[in-house]
């Protein structure tokens, strides 16, 4: 954005020197980086008088009232007022303010400006003034808009899933990277490069991009795992479902999941989505077997979302009694009785030895299905999702997110959850944490209805969750128009390297790891893991 501003500057200059009038420049439109934007300055206005209007200007995004990470895009808005000319000041304690004019409500703030103001004011109130030109030639002052700067950066990459929201047909779909300190997105791996198969189930070792998983599912190329490890790129012959690595990076858990999609005749999501039959397995990375046990993969449960606390002597994990013999395609008549509860078994890294099962929350206690469990790195919270029932909290309005303090639960003995204030009436879910446990990102459809946007909340040292603002977007009439949905947001520290030219030779070459599931007494019937299906995929 710097660069656009310096352009800008420069297109200023040249137009003056060519003596094109400011009436013709200022309404142009002006084409950067493949968007549309109305062309705005950088610039002091002379407002001598203007009348105050007792309220806040609306704008959109609503970047309102909350607190921001000093590290984040410039949060452009457009103002939600008629006017003729728009103008507004971005300030702080210390260091120059920004001033942007516009004849279009868009608000574009210069990148490198907004940077250097918020680095100078970390842990200072940021303050957006909003003059509004009226046609009768009049200026109105807003209320000024603040926003407190957090002191502690937010991780600079997010990758998540770009896919239209379809029902049970796709045909593009792509894992994508966004530098949260700028506007700058790139492909992860698109499913174009191998005939449009389906790609899910990203997942990092930590925050750090250097070790990653990704699942796959394609005609042509099979069903498999990708793993990244630093340069090197290797396919797993089997496909693995929700998946969490064991902190050492020694090895990864990982959800084998029969997941069966239907549909309501009368409903406002009409989607649904049953976990039919599922267990947990552990793939080891030096020895690149996979292995269960029995804790993790009894017959008359359901057992999925596994997720390992920061020191990786503890699963957690939801789990679920199966209450159908036909584990096929057909759905159960009570399927919407299914709520899935809490658990955690600790492991011995060093003897590969597994202990026994501990309920941290029971579905009975609660009411509702108890869901993606994730903890803060600092160990300090743990953060999950509940709705009425099921297992695929993404298609149920119900949707929440719930946080218990791990800590005060050691001391108590007691698992106490709140329900955040942050939630809204419709899906709150997928969501992860910063390496520095000081922010969350979560998948939301609160403004859409159908699709999901993410979003981030700050959360402070004693656990008070912020008002989550919207990903930032150059253009911020974005959303408006995006008809993709995000999904599993996970957010690292640096860029993923590893090509997607790279992992699609791997996707389709022949050369893979053997990692079958053993056959076991607590493994499903023989034959059965080729024929799972997972989360997002449709047949």
């Amino acid at each position: 954005m710097s660069r656009d501003c310096e352009n800008l500057r420069r297109y200023v200059r040249t137009a003056k020197a060519d003596k094109i009038t400011y009436a013709i420049l200022l309404p142009a439109v002006v084409l950067f980086s493949g968007v549309l934007y109305y062309f705005t300055r950088e610039s002091k206005v002379s407002i001598k008088q203007w009348h105050d209007i007792q309220r806040a200007a609306s704008i959109r995004p609503d970047y309102t009232g909350t607190v921001i990470p000093p590290n984040i895009a410039p949060l452009n808005f457009t103002i939600q007022e008629d006017g003729a000319s728009y103008y507004v000041r971005v300030h702080s304690n210390t260091g120059p303010a920004i001033d942007v004019s516009s004849n279009s409500p868009k608000i574009v703030i210069c990148e490198k400006r907004w940077h250097k103001l918020l680095n100078l004011n970390r842990g200072e109130q940021l303050y957006f003034d909003v003059y509004v030109k009226t046609n009768e030639g009049r200026w109105n002052r807003f209320s000024s808009i603040g926003n407190k700067i957090a002191n502690e950066d937010i991780d600079s990459f997010l990758v998540y899933r770009k896919i239209h929201p379809g029902h049970n047909l796709w045909r593009r779909m792509a894992i994508c990277q966004r530098n949260l300190e700028n506007f700058s997105e790139s492909v992860v791996l698109d499913n174009e490069y191998y005939k449009r198969g389906c790609v899910n189930c990203h997942t990092f070792w930590g925050n750090h991009p250097d070790k990653m998983l990704i699942g796959i599912r394609s005609a042509e190329y099979g069903s498999s795992a990708v793993l990244a490890t630093g340069g090197t790129v290797k396919k797993i012959g089997t496909k693995f479902g929700y998946t969490s690595w064991h902190p050492s990076g020694r090895l990864a858990a990982y959800s084998v999941n029969r997941v069966g999609q239907f549909f309501h005749t009368a409903k406002s999501e009409v989607r649904d989505v049953i976990d039919l039959d599922s267990l947990l397995a552990y793939f080891l990375v030096g020895s690149e077997t996979v292995k269960t046990t029995p804790n993790l993969s009894k017959k008359d449960r359901l057992e999925t979302y596994p997720s390992w606390a920061p020191d990786g002597r503890y699963l957690y994990f939801c789990s679920a009694p199966i209450q159908w013999s036909d584990r096929t395609e057909n759905v159960p008549e009570h399927y919407d009785e299914i709520r899935y509860g809490l658990q955690r078994i600790s492991y011995d890294i060093e003897k590969d030895q597994w202990g026994e099962l501990e309920t941290v929350l029971s579905a009975e206690d609660t009411g509702l299905s108890i869901l993606e469990p994730r903890i803060s790195p600092d160990g300090r919270w743990l953060l999950f999702c509940m709705c009425n029932y099921g297992c695929f909290p993404v298609y149920q309005r119900s949707s929440d997110l719930y946080l218990t303090d791990l800590q005060t639960s050691q001391e108590t003995g007691q698992y106490k959850y709140r329900r955040l204030e942050i939630n809204s009436d419709q899906s709150d879910s997928w969501h992860s944490w910063s390496s520095n446990s000081r922010w969350i990102v979560f998948s939301s459809k609160r403004d859409y209805g159908k699709f999901t946007r993410v979003y981030i909340s700050y959360v402070d040292e004693a656990g008070k969750v912020y008002k989550p603002i919207i990903i930032p977007q150059r253009d911020p009439d974005y959303y408006d128009s995006c008809l993709k949905t995000f999904s599993v947001p996970e957010l690292v520290t640096q860029p993923v390297k590893t090509t997607g030219e790279k992992l699609a030779r791997v996707i389709r070459g022949s050369r893979k790891i053997e990692a079958g599931m053993p056959i076991t007494m607590a493994t499903p019937t023989a034959g059965k893991p080729a024929g799972y299906r997972f989360w997002g995929e449709r047949e």
